[in-house]
């Protein structure tokens, strides 16, 4: 993917899946890519529309809880560009889990029952539910690994006073409820998704994508019951299928490790149920959208002079 020099361009940084552009004080271009990233590692081959799908189930989402908390996002303009608005980020991913699965789960096996200062009780089995929500927080790093991280030690590092904790902790659970609904009517399950949140000022916004699979897991709800008790696995949408193949293949990004080789047919079936989890969640056929980059930039260019 090629760097673009937008009018006005003040800065630009390629994270681990998406480009960055910021466009004078106060705007953001984020340019999905089809890259895709597990253990805080970039694969080493794209996925055939992975930025679209991540993209337009963010929009989507974004404008469906728009009405729970202010959102950075201001338009669309290509099904894998999103403009919207710069804000100072809280260097802390907000983890809501509603069932023991993924990292937790690791976690608990492992023998221990606290994660980020939170208890999780006795007894329970793999991809149970939480009577309720839990918030495992972690610290976004630049670079490297996220590290788990309890509320008292965020207020304690500064990364969050406790007014502000306090209603971050809030609005991620109110978001998570919100998700968990608007999975329910397409037959899912919203089992751990994360949200990332900053300020314009003294106001709080919500940022980045939103329930979408590089964030969120879900589970199929027909049938989960009935697999629980049977001790069954449970089919899910979400990247941790990914994670799952390398970690079966010996890698989890630690020093030392070697990312295993992604095949033409491996990358399919990624891509498959990347789009897949789009029909899912969205409800509608996913129509595949093939654009220049020299389109990219000119209808990208074209939003940013409507908004400026």
């Amino acid at each position: 993917m090629s760097t673009y020099q937008f009018k006005n361009q003040t800065g630009f940084y390629r994270g681990k899946v998406r480009d960055v552009y910021s466009i004078g004080d106060d705007l953001l271009v984020m340019v999905a890519s089809d890259r895709i990233s597990a253990f805080d590692v970039i694969l080493p081959r794209p996925i055939p529309f992975k930025g679209q799908v991540l993209n337009q189930i963010a929009s989507h989402m974004l404008e469906a809880t728009r009405d729970i908390c202010p959102n950075w996002l201001i338009a669309t303009p290509t099904p894998t560009v999103s403009v919207g608005k710069k804000c100072t980020p809280f260097k802390i991913e907000m983890v809501v889990r509603g069932y023991l699965t993924g990292h937790a789960w690791r976690t608990y096996r492992s023998g221990q029952r606290m994660l980020c200062g939170v208890q999780m009780p006795d007894g329970l089995h793999e991809n149970d539910p939480f009577e309720t929500p839990i918030i495992t927080p972690s610290t976004k790093a630049s670079e490297g690994h996220d590290e788990d991280i309890d509320a008292s030690a965020i207020v304690a590092s500064g990364l969050a006073t406790q007014e502000e904790w306090n209603k971050l902790a809030s609005l991620a659970l109110q978001l998570f409820e919100r998700g968990a609904k608007i999975a329910a009517e397409r037959g899912l399950i919203l089992v751990d998704t994360k949200y990332e949140f900053g300020k314009i000022g003294n106001e709080i916004y919500l940022m980045d994508e939103v329930h979408t699979p590089d964030s969120s897991r879900y589970f199929f709800e027909a049938g989960y019951k009935e697999r629980q008790v049977k001790g069954e696995r449970q089919p899910q949408l979400s990247k941790e299928f990914v994670r799952e193949w390398l970690i079966a293949n010996n890698f989890m990004g630690k020093e030392g490790q070697v990312v295993p080789p992604m095949d033409d047919q491996w990358v399919d079936t990624i891509s498959k149920r990347y789009i897949e989890l789009y029909e899912k969640v969205i409800g509608k056929t996913f129509m595949p959208v093939i654009l220049s980059e020299e389109e990219i930039f000119k209808l990208t260019e074209s939003a940013l002079q409507q908004i400026v």
